[in-house]
């Protein structure tokens, strides 16, 4: 069942074949009136939906995470976690009361989204759950999603130190797989059709970079709209419609 996470529209800019006609003197010298093909440049409205996930997807984006975060830990990339706790016994740009808030928020988050990955594994089917089952879900959900959010607080104002974690690495690969799954296009009332071409997340990574490498018109008008909401969305706890719609307008309207 596709069910609409978020919506929004921007204008292509595409080279289309119109017709018109002409007045023109034939060989005769007599003016007569043909059909002539032209090339012209138009704005056309192309509709973009993120299709709201489903359990099996948010399952398989975490997978994607942990197989990142592995990755990076084996070749020696330090964690967020111990990046913190290097800070916090030792010094340095980070503060100790930082470090040790950072510390207990990253083991919080660890321990809610192990619970929360138990829970949803043994309750595939939420249809056939207790109501007293999926209100734990969603709470379990809720409370991750907060930590997220202080976390990226905390953060923020030790971006750079940060940037190049094993955990950033691993969010921005989370995102991608969000990015190039949930997206889709809408042409006038037809189906929403997949953005991004592939059966497997390496092929639609690929259509991802070879739309962003060839300039694109319609992937330039409309990336940096999508990663922005999916990154929202992903650190958020329920965000609305009215959230998502000032985060457009914040980029169409910068101050």
């Amino acid at each position: 069942m596709f069910k609409e996470l978020y919506s929004f529209t921007v204008k292509d800019t595409q080279e289309i074949q119109e017709k018109t006609k002409e007045k023109r003197k034939n060989e005769k010298g007599e003016e007569e009136e043909v059909e002539v093909t032209k090339t012209v440049e138009k704005e056309i409205p192309v509709k973009f939906i993120l299709k709201d996930p489903s359990r099996r997807e948010l399952e398989e984006a975490d997978m994607e995470y942990s197989i990142e975060m592995s990755r990076c830990i084996k070749k020696g990339i330090l964690t967020k976690a111990m990046l913190a706790k290097k800070y916090s016994d030792t010094g340095g740009l980070l503060s100790e009361s930082d470090a040790n808030k950072l510390v207990d928020l990253y083991a919080e988050l660890a321990d809610l989204e192990g619970d929360y990955t138990k829970k949803t594994l043994t309750n595939r089917d939420l249809k056939k759950l207790p109501k007293k089952v999926k209100d734990q879900i969603d709470q379990l959900a809720a409370k991750v999603a907060i930590c997220r959010r202080d976390i990226v607080t905390l953060e923020s104002s030790y971006q750079t130190l940060f940037s190049h974690t094993a955990d950033t690495k691993a969010q921005n690969r989370i995102i991608l797989w969000y990015l190039t799954h949930l997206t889709y296009t809408q042409k006038d009332d037809g189906e929403p059709i997949q953005y991004f071409e592939g059966d497997t997340f390496d092929s639609k990574v690929d259509s991802y970079y070879q739309k962003d490498e060839g300039e694109d018109s319609l992937f330039l008008a409309a990336s940096g709209k999508l990663t922005s909401i999916l990154s929202y969305w992903y650190f958020s706890n329920s965000p609305t419609k009215e959230d998502f719609d000032k985060i457009l307008d914040d980029i169409d309207n910068p101050s």
